[in-house]
């Protein structure tokens, strides 16, 4: 698994530790007593197509070993699915034509390919629902087709040790109970399986469109906590403070590793390429 976004690394806009301890404690509790049994909330009803959406931002320039994990998840249209692949061109045109102006020139401060990629899944999983999965994710051939039978949002949870400066695996930090002072709970935004209309996936755009639209003059924005996890996990856990009935719309993926093998080891990571070698600072291929 790969090492840890740490979204929580500070900066003049992030909120003060506490609160990152509050989302780590929230995350943890959610986790460890999801079973996957709860009942979908009766009022959302839109279930999610069964569409894989991936991106790359120039698919001219596609690494030969991205494209060799890309295409595992051919697999799939066995079961029924349709894939869709979009570059950073496309991305912008769906969400100016979907979404409008505002939106897209948020999107144009995203300077970085992840960025684009963290902002595009929102805007697309908000308007037309499905299953978005990052390129470097490798799909074992094991049958999806349940989690696309309800309307909630599905994701995974992640747990990094900042002590170790690695991440716990799964079947370790989902048992009940199990914890650390310097374990870090959190939602990935990888995989986004919701229908449209998703009341998480709108106010996971809606703080990143802000967090975008606000001055760059004094430095790039941090990207996990604009577009990324950071940003996916504080708009989950604003909305359940708000109202614990929003839980309701959220299933969490504890064996998402099942399904799915992350694959580390690509060549586009090397270089700038890799968001954190490039976090905060000008794009250059």
């Amino acid at each position: 698994m790969e090492p840890s976004p740490l979204f929580f690394s500070m900066n003049a806009d992030n909120l003060a530790e506490e609160n990152h301890r509050a989302r780590s404690n929230f995350v943890r509790g959610l986790v460890q007593r999801s079973s996957g049994l709860a009942t979908a909330s009766p009022v959302f009803t839109n279930n999610p197509p069964m569409r894989i959406v991936q991106f790359w931002d120039d698919l001219d320039r596609l690494p030969e070993d991205v494209d060799e994990s890309i295409e595992t998840w051919r697999k799939t249209e066995e079961q029924g699915f349709e894939r869709l692949l979009f570059d950073k061109c496309q991305a912008r045109d769906f969400i100016r034509r979907r979404l409008g102006a505002r939106h897209k020139r948020a999107y144009d401060k995203c300077y970085h390919p992840a960025m684009q990629s963290d902002y595009f899944r929102l805007c697309y999983i908000l308007v037309e629902g499905g299953c978005y999965i990052d390129v470097d994710d490798i799909y074992g051939g094991s049958q999806i087709q349940h989690l696309f039978s309800d309307c909630r949002l599905k994701i995974q949870p992640l747990c990094y040790d900042i002590a170790t400066n690695m991440m716990i695996p799964p079947s370790r930090f989902t048992k009940p109970g199990a914890s650390a002072a310097s374990w870090i709970f959190y939602f990935n935004n990888n995989p986004l399986i919701a229908g449209c209309g998703h009341p998480l996936i709108e106010r996971a755009l809606a703080r990143a469109t802000l967090s975008l639209e606000k001055d760059m003059t004094n430095g790039l924005p941090e990207i996990q906590s604009t577009t990324g996890p950071g940003n996916l996990t504080k708009s989950i856990f604003d909305a359940v403070t708000e109202s614990s009935d929003i839980e309701q719309t959220l299933l969490v993926l504890c064996d998402w590793e099942n399904i799915v093998k992350n694959r580390w080891k690509l060549s586009y990571r090397n270089d700038a390429r890799n968001w954190r070698l490039s976090n905060c600072r000008c794009y250059q291929k």
